[in-house]
């Protein structure tokens, strides 16, 4: 799928969030700019929040607990070490009932549940994004 503009990418976003329950794992992959943190703000309104969402890169996880589901906002970017987000709480906001949204994902990807949906954004030359949805190889 290729969206072309941020917004059709916050707007894909949305749509995946809408349809998304209780105990789901969003992993999202792509390289700087590819628009991970577009599409995880559409996935959090999709969820019914109102929050200003920033990716999480220095806080590792950000809450967003205004929606119809709890939203936690995993960025695994700057960690060396899966042992950084364990010690994070990983597997108990697994056991949460609510959704994860987790870029960079495939840095860690022992980490993310069988059950995860992989979504894998590439910024095109015309500042479009491909998007493509798969486990990673």
């Amino acid at each position: 799928m290729t969206l072309k503009t941020p917004q059709q990418t916050w707007e894909w976003g949305r749509a995946l969030g809408a349809v998304l329950a209780a105990g789901d794992v969003v992993a999202l992959c792509g390289p700087l700019g590819a628009g991970k943190t577009q599409a995880a703000k559409g996935i959090v309104a999709g969820l019914g929040s109102g929050a200003e969402v920033t990716s999480p890169t220095f806080t590792l996880v950000h809450e967003y607990r205004d929606g119809r589901l709890p939203v936690f906002h995993f960025d695994f970017y700057r960690h060396e070490r899966p042992g950084a987000v364990l010690a994070a709480g990983w597997d108990d906001i697994l056991d949460e009932p609510g959704v994860v949204v987790v870029e960079w994902a495939d840095l860690f990807p022992d980490l993310l549940p069988a059950h995860a949906r992989w979504f894998f954004l590439e910024a095109l030359p015309d500042g479009s994004r491909h998007v493509k949805e798969g486990r990673p190889q």
